[in-house]
């Protein structure tokens, strides 16, 4: 009942907004065929369980909107942490499948974060983890930005492009996000589509990291284990279908999968 009365309160306190766009519901239970294959969802389309701000335990009273199976960060001005902030899961992850279906409005900029610490940033802006970019690659100025394609759509935040011919939907339609994590490898898709692959932990990870607006987070991007995360930057983005197959712990646990020594 809690959680019920908290979606509700959200609908209340998220103000004016863009006019919605056609009702096309989410999921809020996978069919057999996907629970057989070890997925389940991560977000149950109804309520915030298992969710939290990333800047204090409870989630955020404001700037987020729950409707019919979708999840939308309002609009607030383009403002990177927006009005409600970003939003985490409750849980940690390190080997993982994590999809989510995402929808843009014109001139929209977001994105889903993985190995997530939300203690590292304390500061203003987003909290600091490995970004899978969503952004609306026409119209924000972002995409002209960092060094060859790295702050595009599917991109790996100013770190790695994406591949040049990725197929993005429409603006107003669905697209899926797939990002992989297996120990230090990790590869972005995009409706289907392998777009990106990167390794971390190698010289050729850190030498980017060295270049890009990251270099100032000592051991940026090299957690074991990590927070995923939603982003607000102040435009209206919806999130549906949000779901994660994780692997069985191998023998040995986390130690399966030790980083290379520097």
């Amino acid at each position: 009942m809690r959680t019920r009365t908290l979606a509700l309160a959200l609908l209340l306190l998220a103000g004016p907004r863009a006019p919605a766009l056609a009702a096309d519901p989410g999921q809020t239970a996978l069919p057999a065929s996907e629970t057989g294959q070890g997925w389940r969802l991560l977000w149950d389309g109804r309520t915030t369980d298992g969710w939290r701000s990333a800047r204090h335990p409870g989630f955020p009273p404001g700037g987020w909107m729950i409707r019919d199976g979708v999840l939308t960060v309002l609009a607030s001005e383009g403002k990177e942490g927006g009005v409600g902030g970003d939003i985490i899961t409750e849980g940690e992850y390190s080997d993982f499948e994590l999809s989510v279906e995402f929808r843009i409005t014109p001139g929209a900029n977001s994105g889903i974060k993985i190995f997530v610490d939300p203690e590292i940033n304390k500061g203003p802006g987003s909290s600091i983890g490995l970004e899978y970019q969503i952004l609306d690659d026409l119209r924000h100025p972002d995409a002209k930005l960092g060094r060859d394609g790295n702050r595009t759509l599917g991109a790996l935040y100013d770190l790695y492009p994406p591949a040049a011919d990725k197929r993005v939907n429409p603006i107003g339609e669905w697209n899926t996000a797939l990002i992989v994590s297996r120990g230090p490898h990790v590869e972005h898709w995009l409706n289907g589509r392998r777009i990106l692959e990167y390794t971390r932990f190698t010289p050729e990870f850190r030498q980017r990291v060295l270049e890009s607006k990251f270099r100032v987070w000592p051991g940026f991007g090299e957690l074991r284990k990590g927070h995923i995360l939603l982003q607000d930057h102040g435009n209206e983005v919806s999130f549906r279908n949000i779901k994660i197959r994780v692997p069985p712990a191998p023998p040995g646990g986390e130690a399966a999968h030790p980083p290379p020594s520097p």
